[in-house]
């Protein structure tokens, strides 16, 4: 019982009370950042309810598979390569469903209902609107999961999405392009029947596997509004877009044998199979976006725990130790340093360096400096140093906010504030204590 209560507590507690800078090697802070993510994943999958995001956007997609397929054709057919697109469907599970024929029916009457709508537009419109809100659905379980608040302007968004619509076919038509190029290459070259078709079919499978990676970075990197770092994006890309693979041929490989043992149920069963199928599809999705995540943000849950439960003043010693820093720096004429360097310099949690640094920024303390093409801010005084004082920076820390909003107070109660206002102004030593003096 011991050993289970002390990997409970490593878990819960000190795998976090390291920081990055505090690792023997890189063998012991990957070790820690694979457990770390783990856990991380593990936990914003109960939080986050991703089993049901999974769901509900299993069903936008059944909705929206049949407009998107609409645009992806009606594009294809713009570069003349419908031909290419039907045939990569055939190659595709679809293909075991005997499925393709209906769908390309079903796209091909989709369009034609488009182009003649009631009125000029309208049905080019409910296209337009049906992919456009399938694509806004899966931007906002993404910025969920990455704690984003705003949203893409819908300019911005329309683009985004008209943009990967078209990189569709594109990427189908290259794909084929190569599949083919390995075919007449290794022909060539190989005479040994088997081995030409070992090395095609592998070849062939390896490139699929690459395209659905770069599919899947490309999504993590573009679809969240925010940055996402290419590393960060790469590991959950590689692991759910091979996960994706073996999902899909484990679908073919059933789709395969109920067709096979059963003539009556088998067609039938293939409904259920496609619907799991996406379902499953959706929450590899989810789950490599919550990797992204974790993965970027592994250092924000440092001392977690601790921090939740740390003092106001421990936290306020912080605060005025990273503006001691700040300020020597400023008055040594040395350059200014960013929030992941200062929590470096002291092996500080890069979370609650963020928090104080911000705090002191909202109350005009501090001021963020971009230095030359550096997208990182840095941070400089925003006030005469020599004007600096230890209570004028906690006076503007505690009168942060808002106050006196309440309505219905008694008279004894506004009399003892304004006494407290005045006791606390006339007896605080600390405004005569200055940062650079320290």
């Amino acid at each position: 019982m011991k050993k289970v209560s002390d990997v409970i507590r490593f878990v819960r507690y000190d795998m976090w009370r390291v920081t990055a800078t505090e690792f023997d090697g890189p063998l012991k802070r990957i070790g820690y950042g694979i457990v770390r993510t783990i856990v991380l994943v593990a936990r914003g999958f109960t939080s986050k309810n991703l089993n049901d995001t999974a769901k509900s956007l299993t069903y936008s997609l059944i909705f929206a598979i049949v407009p998107i397929l609409a645009m992806v054709v009606a594009v294809a057919k713009g570069f003349g390569v419908q031909q290419v697109i039907e045939q990569q469907l055939n190659a595709s599970f679809l293909g075991e469903t005997n499925m393709v024929p209906t769908i390309m029916a079903m796209v091909e009457r989709y369009l034609e209902t488009a182009q003649g709508g009631l009125f000029i537009g309208i049905g080019i419109l409910i296209l337009l609107w049906a992919v456009y809100s399938f694509f806004q659905s899966v931007e906002t379980a993404f910025n969920r999961i990455w704690n984003v608040r705003n949203s893409r302007s819908v300019l911005r968004k329309a683009t985004a999405y008209i943009a990967i619509v078209v990189l569709i076919p594109v990427v189908i038509v290259c794909t084929a392009g190569i599949n083919i190029f390995l075919d007449t290459t290794v022909e060539s070259t190989i005479h040994v029947e088997a081995v030409h078709d070992f090395l095609h079919t592998t070849g062939v499978q390896f490139l699929q596997f690459v395209l659905v990676w770069l599919l899947f970075i490309c999504m993590y990197i573009a679809i969240p509004n925010t940055k996402v770092r290419f590393m960060s994006a790469l590991i959950p890309g590689i692991i759910m877009g091979t996960l994706f693979q073996l999902l899909q041929m484990l679908s073919v490989y059933l789709i395969a044998a109920l067709s096979r043992t059963s003539i009556v149920y088998g067609a039938f069963a293939i409904i259920p199979i496609l619907m799991t199928l996406l379902q499953y599809t959706s929450l590899l999705i989810l789950i490599g976006a919550e990797m992204s995540y974790a993965i970027q943000n592994n250092e924000e849950f440092e001392y977690e725990q601790d921090l939740n439960s740390m003092s106001r003043r421990y936290k306020d010693f912080i605060m005025l130790y990273l503006l001691h820093v700040i300020v020597k720096r400023f008055e040594a004429d040395e350059l200014p340093l960013t929030a992941h360097e200062l929590a470096i310099r002291d092996n500080l949690p890069i979370r609650v360096v963020n928090q104080l640094l911000s705090r002191m920024v909202e109350t005009g303390v501090l001021r963020e400096v971009c230095v030359e093409d550096n997208e990182e801010r840095t941070y400089q005084p925003a006030l005469d140093t020599h004007k600096i004082s230890i209570g004028m920076v906690l006076d503007r820390i505690d009168a942060q906010g808002t106050e006196q909003f309440l309505q219905a107070t008694s008279k004894e109660m506004q009399a003892f504030w304004k006494k407290y206002l005045n006791v606390k102004k006339s007896h605080n030593e600390l405004n005569k204590i200055f940062i650079n003096e320290l």
